[in-house]
């Protein structure tokens, strides 16, 4: 393995959410699980067990209000303790029954104001808990034409931006996540990574763009986002799930791992690999096992990694120069059917860690040990 290769798969950071540990499913049924955890620091405790067993999952993101505390200080202390810390803190503005017209889009001026003192409630968690990172994503949208008026909602919009990117500190930063439809089907205030491009350029650079790799319409590039939004410095990170027909949420790299793949060559081609680009798994786990899925989702996320990492680029660019299509398409399909499964066992290894995280979990006793402890209480999720 050269040293290069092996440093960046070392130095690699994926973020787990929180809300992916608890009981989640469709709008039909939520599948309640054994050991589910019943709060903020319950939740942590797994994230910490993914960390101690891929090497590369240090962060957990929290989502407001599923992880209000009463001491978000004391909730990053115990994050610390287990070896882990606080991520991005996630806003959520879809859940109350004020925002069914929309939050800071919705027409009545009062609505508004409460969604944007939810904002900037989760810019003071930010403080609390040394967080850098705000992550904003509006159901806000119409189901019908005439419904509201389509310029007057983007101001709105754009006014809540620009207070919460004022109340941002130092070496804090927004991202501004896009969504195609659902709830909203007519319209989506945000729907496309152009529409959230344009509102963070207007603000400045503490506002980038977030890309869910579910969050788009059959068919589109969205390696080319990628790669653009890296061109442009405005690419803030990933919320990384597989889709088959919608936003499906499931576990990144099972519906088109050879997608995942050419994003990530993009990310390494583009410079990427770095701590500024937030790589966070976005997912729920309706029937599979919570802290598995994770662990599962993470060495997807490396595997990806590795096989981009291995793209001959002097070799492509050769073969791209002299207009060889076949050539250079066969450079990138040696690198990802290239089996790099050996490669970051050897690396664990090298890391004080078990090759094989998945089969080192199952081992380690933790499932039996919170599912016997975990009993009474209200189990963490966000029903249905």
């Amino acid at each position: 393995m050269r040293n290069d290769i092996g440093a960046a798969l070392r130095a690699q950071r994926i973020e787990t959410p929180s809300w992916a540990y608890g009981n989640s499913g469709t709008r039909f049924k939520v599948f309640a699980q054994e050991g589910v955890p019943r709060d903020p620091y319950e939740k942590i405790a797994d994230a910490a067990q993914v960390h101690a067993f891929t090497g590369i999952a240090p962060t957990v993101a929290l989502h407001i209000p599923w992880d209000r505390v009463d001491d978000y200080g004391d909730l990053a202390r115990h994050a610390a303790g287990l070896g882990v810390g606080i991520g991005a803190i996630n806003s959520n503005v879809f859940q109350d029954d004020d925002y069914k017209l929309g939050s800071v889009t919705n027409p009545d001026p009062a609505v508004r104001r409460k969604a944007l003192g939810h904002l900037l409630e989760c810019v003071d968690i930010m403080d609390a808990t040394g967080s850098d990172t705000l992550k904003l994503w509006f159901s806000d949208g119409t189901n019908y034409p005439g419904q509201d008026d389509i310029r007057a909602r983007q101001d709105r919009l754009a006014e809540a931006l620009a207070a919460v990117y004022d109340r941002l500190g130092e070496g804090q930063r927004f991202l501004l996540e896009y969504k195609l439809f659902e709830p909203a089907f007519y319209l989506t205030d945000v729907p496309d990574w152009g529409t959230a491009y344009a509102h963070c350029v207007k603000l400045g650079s503490k506002a980038q763009v977030v890309v869910d790799t579910g969050h788009h319409a059959p068919g589109t590039n969205i390696e080319f986002i990628v790669a653009f939004l890296l061109r442009e410095g405005r690419l803030g990170g990933f919320d990384f799930n597989s889709r088959f027909y919608a936003d499906d949420d499931l576990m990144v790299g099972a519906a088109d791992p050879f997608q995942l793949f050419r994003i990530m060559y993009e990310v390494v081609r583009g410079g990427g690999l770095r701590p500024e680009i937030a790589f966070m798994l976005d997912q729920c786990h309706n029937i599979e096992p919570k802290i598995p899925g994770q662990i599962r989702s993470v060495m997807n996320v490396q595997e990806a990694t590795a096989k981009a990492l291995l793209v001959d680029g002097e070799a492509l660019a050769a073969a791209q120069a002299a207009g060889d299509v076949l050539g250079a398409n066969a450079v990138l399909m040696d690198a990802y059917n290239t089996d790099v499964r050996p490669l970051l066992a050897a690396l664990r290894e090298e890391m004080g860690l078990d090759p094989d995280p998945m089969r080192a979990y199952a081992r380690s006793g933790y499932f039996e040990k919170i599912r016997a402890e975990r009993v009474g209480g209200t189990q963490a999720g966000w029903g249905a």
